[in-house]
């Protein structure tokens, strides 16, 4: 019976309001007490039902709900006979619950977006050599699929065959067209304009880029920030203060109508939604740009960082370093290049990629006995010799001679800006590499936007030497620069800033970088980057778009003012209404319901602002 009542809610408003029409026209057109009394009075009792259930389901987990004040105040105002005001306040306050959830549910329009950009089907290569279409859920990694124009694609992938545009609208929050080709990657949930493709399915389902994505929304938008939480404690001994407030004064006064006027204007409503529509909304928008928060807690730290650290590789620059200089201490160096080659083909450092990439085709040796030295680079033996690839710690640590000649292709390198990639054979020094990376495009004008948004410390940290931070450093002008950092150097580093009292972001991609991700107040993952450090992160960058880092502390800090705003409203219109009571003559219950509603859809309307909130230029 009371899951029938409360699904009847917005009928029995419906209901209400006809009631009260009828109400005034039977008493003050026709002059019927009668029918003007059983129109209130029942348009009374209907209207408290569900308001009195869900008073009565608070009461039951021992919570003193808004509920419980509206209806003490409804049967109150019954029980004196003021039938056109507790007529009034019920249908008031069943009609600005319908207009609440109608508001709120624009303010989730975002994940809803995303859940109905979820693609539902796929053409699957069978095993007759056919294309078949099948559920999205029946495809499994390593399945090939055909994707034809105007289509989604359905999971994440590799392009086996074909060209085509596609917008990943749903990925980055652009619309704007990306060639895809044999070899690049595409993202499930995304449209392919034109063109066809075939493509071998890497991740499926929830384990999908998209699916990661609206996963983390729900979960954003379900949690609460530590502000929601005072809230809650707060209304939590708020409501019943209004309560015991009414009491006092119906005991002093003997003024019953003015103490169930108290308990109707003392509604925390506002205060209690105002500060969750903010959060939803702009949890939805940094969705739908490409900028995931985890959770409302994230928005409220993120609006105060002062102080963001960088990890180079792969953040400010591309990640996708070519090797440019190369010096040789060898006559015949094709054998060298081959151990070279070998070691390095077992790596998937992006360094070790480059020189890979760089050498070419060459003969390959067994590897044996591999040794990773952290921070350094990898020693193994080769051919039964003993090579060692890596820096000059590396070098030093296996007692590689270095001459003066080296020493100065060394420095010459460095001045460059390059990484360098030393190798030694039995502890002879054999070839130095210079290998340089390419900063991200539009990265400077990404840092003076956060300068402009009141970041007072840009700084960059790398495990690469110091000259090459330094150039990087000096082309972005950047607040600090440190290399030769390894993992915990810049654990500790970040500890430091926070220890002196900063508010510290840390932007970064890798593995080596999930210990600073978690240590900083908030930890920004690169979308490309790996799902160590996307798990371990705060917000997440979608598709590594690094231009979107503006727009989410501008974001951040949009929402915590406007949190602000809906705490000031809610607080003042509750103060003024409860001041009227005493020094006015016109306030009563109706109208003071009237204002509350209108106190709630106010803060709700002022929190959807953030849907539509962009970073200006």
């Amino acid at each position: 019976m009371q899951r029938f009542i409360l699904g009847k809610k917005n009928k029995i408003a419906l209901i209400g309001a006809i009631l009260i029409v009828i109400g005034f026209t039977g008493g003050l057109g026709f002059k019927n007490e009668v029918v003007a009394v059983w129109s209130f009075a029942i348009a009374s009792v209907l209207g408290v039902l569900p308001i009195a259930i869900q008073a009565y389901q608070a009461l039951r987990v021992k919570v003193v709900s808004i509920d419980v004040l509206v209806t003490i105040a409804v049967i109150g105002a019954f029980l004196i006979k003021n039938l056109e005001e507790s007529a009034i306040v019920t249908f008031l306050f069943l009609f600005g619950a319908y207009l609440e959830q109608r508001t709120l549910n624009k303010t989730r329009s975002a994940i809803k977006e995303l859940t109905e950009m979820a693609p539902e089907s796929a053409l699957k290569l069978m095993e007759n050599g056919e294309f078949e279409e099948v559920e999205v859920d029946e495809v499994d990694v390593g399945d090939i699929l055909l994707v034809k124009t105007g289509a989604k694609i359905p999971v994440d992938g590799t392009v086996l065959s074909g060209e085509g545009h596609i917008n990943e609208a749903s990925i980055t929050g652009e619309s704007v067209m990306v060639s895809k080709e044999k070899g690049l990657s595409v993202y499930a949930g995304t449209i392919l304009e034109n063109g066809t493709l075939q493509i071998v399915a890497d991740r499926v389902g929830e384990d999908t880029t998209f699916g990661k994505i609206i996963e983390l929304v729900e979960e954003a938008q379900d949690s609460k920030s530590e502000a929601e939480r005072f809230i809650d404690r707060f209304s939590k001994y708020y409501t019943p203060a209004v309560l015991v407030l009414a009491i006092i004064v119906w005991l002093i006064s003997r003024d019953i109508e003015l103490a169930i006027t108290i308990l109707v204007l003392g509604c925390p409503g506002a205060l209690v939604i105002g500060i969750p529509v903010s959060n939803v909304a702009g949890i939805g928008n940094g969705a739908r740009h490409g900028v995931l928060f985890k959770g409302s807690e994230v928005i409220s730290d993120f609006s105060k960082v002062d102080t963001i650290v960088f990890d180079k590789t792969g953040t400010l620059t591309i990640g996708n370093p070519k090797v440019v200089d190369k010096e040789f201490y060898v006559d015949r160096a094709e054998e060298v290049i081959a151990y070279l080659a070998s070691v390095e083909n077992e790596s998937d450092h992006p360094l070790a990629n480059a020189i890979v990439e760089h050498i070419g085709d060459t003969k390959l040796y067994p590897v044996e006995n591999t040794d990773v030295v952290k921070g350094g680079g990898i020693i193994a033996s080769v051919d039964g010799h003993r090579i060692a690839i890596g820096n000059v710690a590396l070098m030093k640590r296996e007692k590689v001679y270095l001459s003066e000649k080296a020493r100065a292709d060394i420095a010459r390198f460095e001045e460059r800006g390059n990484s360098l990639v030393l190798t030694a054979v039995d502890g002879e020094l054999k070839i130095l590499m210079g290998i340089r990376d390419q900063i991200r495009p539009g990265v400077k004008e990404v840092l003076q936007k956060l300068k402009r948004l009141g970041v007072k410390n840009l700084v960059v940290l790398s495990g690469d030497n110091q000259g090459t931070v330094d150039l990087v450093a000096r082309e972005l002008r950047l607040t600090e620069a440190h290399g030769n950092m390894l993992p915990q150097d810049k654990s500790a580093y970040i500890e430091e800033l926070k220890e002196k009292g900063h508010i510290v972001a840390f932007v970064g991609d890798g593995v080596n970088d999930s210990p600073s991700l978690a240590l900083a107040q908030i930890g920004i993952a690169m979308g490309s980057g790996t799902d160590v450090a996307i798990e371990t992160s705060d917000v997440v960058l979608i598709n590594s778009d690094f231009s979107r880092l503006p727009h989410a502390l501008g974001l951040t800090k949009a929402t915590a003012s406007n949190m602000r705003q809906n705490i000031f409203i809610a607080v003042g219109v509750v103060l003024i209404l409860l001041a009227s009571v005493f020094f006015s003559e016109w306030m009563n219950m109706s109208i003071g319901m009237l204002v509350h509603e209108g106190s709630i859809l106010l803060v709700i309307l002022n929190g959807m602002r953030l849907l539509r909130y962009r970073l200006r230029k």
